[in-house]
């Protein structure tokens, strides 16, 4: 059974850091690009930033040189370090898996930044 659990998110003011962790299992970490979506009230979900299974890494434009993505295959885990955060930044945040056709999300995590 294929599981993504994330963690880190909770309420913060504007300026502060966060960091999610989304913790794999039932699956083989390291041949998966994962990946952080966010989802505000009432807009789409967008792709936050991304990590390939050789490391390559790429970011939303609102985020970049905020936010870095790393992961370490050895827990099987992904990370998403969140610096110099905005109210716009709030949303609920997923974590995803993909490889091939097959492709994962994780249950979300809430990250609200007050002004």
């Amino acid at each position: 059974q294929v599981q993504l659990v994330e963690s880190g998110g909770g309420l913060v003011q504007t300026g502060g850091s966060l960091r999610l962790s989304c913790a794999a299992s039932g699956i083989i970490f390291s041949i998966y690009a994962m990946a952080w979506y966010r989802q505000a009230p009432g807009k789409q979900r967008e792709l936050v930033a991304a990590i390939t299974e050789g490391g390559s890494t790429n970011y939303v434009d609102s985020v970049k040189g905020r936010f870095t993505i790393s992961r370490d295959n050895a827990k099987n885990t992904v990370y998403l370090q969140m610096n110099s955060l905005k109210p716009e930044d709030t949303a609920v945040y997923y974590c995803n898996a993909q490889v091939r056709v097959y492709n994962y999300w994780g249950q979300g995590t809430q990250v609200t930044v007050s002004s």
